[in-house]
Formats: C-alpha cells, structure tokens, sequence
C-alpha cells in the first residue's frame, strides 16, 4: 500500500509552478519508484489568476497561506515566496503546527536559520532545503549521506549561473560586463536588481549552507568573504586565457591547518580543470573528500523544473523517512561553534595572484615592482608585457607563487604610489597548479 503525504505550496512563481507540474505529471511514476503517493492539496499565492502554464484542479489554489498552515491534513509545507519575511514567520507557523517544511529560501536560512532549524528540532519535524543550493543538482543529499564516512577537504562551487552566464559570455565574445550584464536582463538570465547575483552574496548564502552541512560549524554568512565580478574586464579575461586559466565566481570552504576559508570571490582556475569547463547558466560543485578523493556534481541550478525537482525530492525523502531526517546534522542553533574550527580572516589565506598593474611605458619599472613584491615575500612566476608606448602607460601582467594575502595588500600599497604606476592595481585570485 503506498504511503500518502499531503502537500501545500505557499509562493505559485517560478519554482511554485515547476513543482506543481512534477507532482501533477509525475505523481503515477514517484509512487510507483518510492512507494509515496503524493498529493497536492492546496497552493498559496496572492495572484491565482495569472496563467502558470499548469492545469491545477479546482479548489486547490487560495491566496491566504494561512489556508495551508492551519490545515491539519497538510504534512508538508513548501515554502517558495522567498525573502525574509514574510516567509520565515509561514515557516515558524508551520512547523510549531507540526508541519514539515520544504523551501528554496536560501537567504533565510543563511542568515536566520539558526531559528528555523532549532524550532523544527524541537518539534521533530524537517526542514527540506536541497532546492537551496545548485538547483536540481542533489549537492544536499551528497554531503548529508552520500559523503558521510569523509572528511571534507575542500568545496570548489560554481552556484550562482547568472555570474557564471556573464562570465562564459565575456570569455567567449570580450563582451564587457555592462553590456552581457544588461542582455542577462532581457534574457531573463538576471533580475533587473542582480545585486545579490553579480556581487557574490546568492552565491555566499549557499556556501554558507554548505559549510555548515559540511564542517559541522554555526551558519556563518557573516564570516563568508564576498567578492562580486563587476570590476572583472575583458582584458583581465584575455590576459588569463593567455595564460591558460578561465576566471570564474567561485565560492571555496577548504580547511586549512585546522582552520576553514569561506570566501566567494572571482578565480583563475587553470582552463583544463573539469570545473572551469562549465559555461553558461549551468552549476558545479567539486568537493574534495579525505576517502572519496575527488568527486564533481554538475547541472542546472536554476529554473522551475530543475529546481521543482530537488523540491519534490525533499518531500520524497520527507515522506520516507519523516523525524528522522529532521535537522540535528546542522550545527545552527543561534548560539552555535564552530566545531572546533576558526573561520580563517580572508588577509591570512595563501593562493596565487594575478597582478594587472598599469605603469608608464619607461625602464626599470619592472624591477621596481619586482623588488617591492620581494621584500614582502612574493615571488613572480609569469611576467606579459607586450604593448609598447615609449613615455605612456601600458598594461604589466604579473602572476605569483603562493603567497599570503595581507602580504600581497601591502606589496600593492605600496606599488601604486611608485611615481611609475599610472593607475590602481587589479589583482585576481589564483587557485589550482603552480603556473609552468
């Protein structure tokens, strides 16, 4: 005998849609693979008379969520409006009336959380958030069970594909940013507000959920380093490629000496690496495990069915395994560790740099500049200098071995009040293998 569970949609948008569709559409095959017959009895949104492309039987839609929260058949709550409130006061309801919750809201959970997560630890109930993070890409599930038995070494996350669209287009074309930004738009790749998207904070409130899954520390958006990719050029873009790497916005938790790096900042990863071959809108996620070794998910991260699809899959698990998936695995409570980690500030890291320094077209400027990065400890690997106007400025392209961060800052302190350098210095973060 298969095993019903009632579900109520509050938010009928994107997501809302898609995953009304898969579970109209799709409802005789879950049942048959899982054994879970899932039902859609009440769908929440403000417009009902808009057209969503699906045919949804009668009585089913409401604009009062509240319709769906005090409903005492209903085992499942999705949460799809997203922002802050009022979505997080229809989850604290929801789950104090001994509701499960499903929701993509990553940006309340990375940033008040630790609230949700406690009240449904206290009322034994789920929180379902594999929708969250990389779209249809099950990253979720992965690090909860599929890598459980390992230590993460590292996470690498290609997961905002509007910065990654604008990347791939500016490598592919030397478009410039304002421009790809602005066909985005009207293609529907970004909001007419990208802030969240293009200044890497979509992309921090994942990892953020991700770290904590992954090292057991508190939910800490607040500590994640955040770098958009609205300064990257096409020159920078071109300068890399020369230099075999691709620059994408990469979201990295890696443990270091006992300490974790979160940070979210464009990278020059060599063009070989799997992960720097992922254009367009599409995510990834490369996870380092001390058992595993190295492992890479990779698909959609956005769009109604993709993400309706990890939607519906958090029900399913839902379904299958009720309190006892619940949400102990989150070290979120509000007064949470770190696990015995420190959250290493972003001025103690080590990598690689890319240095595009502007100077005046003169002799010796380049053993200026070298003697400034030696006396604080940063050695060059690869030097481009190919433009030549005697007496005016010219691009200087420097890349480094490792070095530490609050170094290079100093160096470029430094280097841009020599009498030579004719502008700011950009530098790029580089990971990956040592330049040969």
């Amino acid at each position: 005998m298969s095993q019903a569970v009632n579900v109520g949609i509050i938010g009928f948008g994107t997501v809302g849609s898609g995953t009304a569709r898969i579970i109209l559409q799709n409802g005789a095959l879950i049942e048959k693979r899982t054994g879970k017959k899932v039902i859609l009895r009440r769908i929440a949104d403000l417009d009902i008379e808009r057209d969503r492309g699906v045919q949804i039987p009668p009585g089913v839609l409401t604009t009062d969520a509240y319709e769906i929260i005090n409903d005492p058949t209903i085992d499942v709550v999705v949460e799809l409006i997203g922002g802050i409130q009022p979505a997080k006061k229809f989850m604290l309801a929801a789950l104090k009336n001994g509701k499960h919750v499903v929701t993509a809201n990553k940006a309340l959970l990375a940033t008040q959380g630790h609230e949700i997560f406690a009240e449904a630890v206290a009322q034994h109930k789920s929180v379902g958030f594999e929708a969250a993070v990389a779209g249809c890409i099950p990253i979720i599930k992965v690090m909860r069970e599929g890598l459980a038995a390992n230590n993460i070494l590292s996470i690498y996350g290609i997961i905002n594909g509007t910065s990654n669209y604008i990347l791939t287009r500016m490598t592919k074309e030397g478009a410039p940013f304002d421009m790809v930004l602005k066909d985005a738009q009207r293609l529907g790749y970004a909001e007419a507000d990208s802030t969240f998207d293009i200044e890497g904070i979509d992309t921090a409130h994942k990892l953020t959920l991700l770290a904590s899954l992954s090292y057991g520390i508190g939910l800490s958006f607040d500590k994640v380093y955040k770098e958009g990719i609205t300064a990257i050029t096409p020159e920078d873009i071109a300068y890399a490629s020369e230099l075999g790497y691709k620059i994408k916005l990469l979201a990295i938790a890696k443990v270091v000496d006992s300490e974790i790096e979160l940070r979210v900042h464009p990278t020059m990863l060599p063009e070989d690496y799997l992960i720097s071959k992922v254009d367009d809108v599409l995510n990834a996620v490369y996870v380092v495990g001390d058992a595993v070794g190295e492992t890479m998910y990779y698909g959609r991260g956005a769009g109604d069915m993709p993400t309706g699809s990890a939607v519906v899959s958090d029900i399913i698990d839902i379904a299958g395994s009720g309190v006892k998936r619940c949400c102990s695995f989150l070290n979120a409570g509000p007064n949470a560790d770190t696990g015995g980690y420190k959250i290493k500030d972003i001025l103690d890291i080590e990598t690689m740099y890319y240095f595009r320094f502007t100077v005046m077209d003169m002799p010796g400027v380049l053993s200026k500049i070298s003697g400034v990065l030696g006396e604080h400890n940063i050695s060059i690997s690869a030097v481009i200098q190919k433009e030549r106007r005697e007496g005016e400025a010219v691009p200087l392209v420097v890349l480094t071995h490792r070095a530490k961060e609050r170094d290079i800052i100093n160096a470029i302190k430094e280097i841009d009040t020599l009498p030579a350098v004719a502008a700011k210095t950009r530098f790029i973060r580089v990971e990956g293998k040592e330049y040969n």
